[in-house]
């Protein structure tokens, strides 16, 4: 291993914790290697141990969530954004509407003052008393107040239409201050997202085949110390929920997407990351829910472990940065992270947050 490698490896070491605190029961450790015979020329193998690439496990762990995170805040800037420039349309497809009502409006005050200048210039009201047939005079009367009142309710009409465009204008210009503001949120996040994998990834390309090898068995031991422990607790004695009708369309939709690559941000068809997968299925189903994670915990029913039931929406980690579907079984089907490809996985191989459950109300 060159210097520049096994300086890596050490600092990541460093990062995470002390060696000693990393060791973990059931991991075989590389025997050291035998200084050589003094006078020696022969070159010595640096061995990296598994100690040593469980600590590259970890950062790469801390890395890959801190871009899930930023992920999150990146989709959830998008779907504001989406909500936003829609929101623009609506007032703009008013403001045009007002304008055409507004110039309508004025064209008939036009008009009514076209005709007061076509009997003279006189107002209605000097020409009633200018009458001489008392019959004229009465039916003069009742067409001036007639006159009046829809004078009244069209100058009341122009005034309210004014004020309306004033206020969607205002409106506009709120929604583009705060479609701006999101940009320049999600421009932040995807820097953050693009720094958390590209870090990773240097960290990976660092092992050897050998080592990326072995670095995946502690992966998968990991989970798999996670998924016993959380299967002891006897949570699934409890699991007696049979999944909905819905809930069995999301399910067969997520399950379908099984080989396909994670992608952040992307919501399908032929990439995923974790929320979008979730919220493409439950879509698929018939049912729309939050695209991220984070506001699938938030806006969605939160229900009991121990009462989830195929569909549900298992949340991981403390800041909810991470969603998977259970599929029964103790099954879970998940868009894991950058480099992976959508798969089945323990539904307790990582901490759970909580489930949320996106059809509540059926059977």
């Amino acid at each position: 291993m060159g210097a520049g490698k096994r300086g890596v490896l050490t600092a990541a070491v460093t990062v995470v914790c002390a060696v000693t605190v990393l060791a973990v029961p059931g991991t075989a450790f590389a025997a050291p290697t035998p200084p050589p015979d003094p006078g020696t020329t022969a070159s010595v193998t640096v061995v990296t141990s598994d100690v040593e690439l469980e600590a590259v496990r970890k950062k790469l762990d801390k890395l890959y969530r801190a871009a899930a995170k930023a992920t999150d805040e990146y989709n959830a800037a998008e779907e504001k954004a989406r909500q936003q420039t829609a929101q623009v349309v609506r007032l703009a497809k008013k403001i045009v509407e007002g304008r055409e009502k507004l110039d309508d409006l004025k064209d008939r005050a036009g008009a009514a003052a076209a005709a007061q200048y076509r009997g003279g210039g006189l107002p209605p009201e000097a020409r009633l008393v200018l009458s001489d047939d008392p019959q004229d005079f009465l039916d003069g009367a009742g067409r001036v107040r007639q006159e009046q009142h829809a004078a009244k309710g069209m100058l009341g009409e122009m005034t309210r239409t004014q004020r309306d465009l004033e206020e969607y204008a205002e409106d506009a210009r709120e929604q583009m201050r705060k479609l701006e503001a999101g940009r320049k949120v999600k421009a932040a996040a995807q820097k953050r997202v693009e720094r958390q994998i590209e870090a990773a990834e240097k960290l990976e390309a660092e092992l050897e085949q050998e080592e990326k090898e072995r670095l995946a068995r502690l992966e998968r031991q990991a989970a798999a110390r996670a998924q016993a422990t959380w299967l002891s607790s006897g949570v699934l004695d409890e699991l007696t929920s049979k999944a909905t009708a819905q809930g069995r369309e999301a399910v067969a939709y997520a399950t379908a997407q099984i080989g396909k690559p994670y992608q952040w941000g992307a919501e399908g068809p032929n990439t995923f990351d974790c929320s979008g997968l979730t919220s493409q299925a439950w879509l698929a189903a018939g049912k729309t829910i939050p695209r991220t994670s984070q506001m699938q915990w938030q806006h969605l029913k939160r229900v009991d472990v121990e009462d989830m039931r195929p569909g549900d929406l298992i949340i991981y980690w403390a800041d909810a940065s991470h969603v998977g579907m259970y599929v029964g079984d103790g099954v879970m089907v998940h868009a894991p992270r950058p480099g992976r490809t959508v798969t089945l996985a323990g539904a307790g191989s990582m901490p759970i947050l909580g489930v949320v459950r996106p059809d509540p109300g059926a059977e």
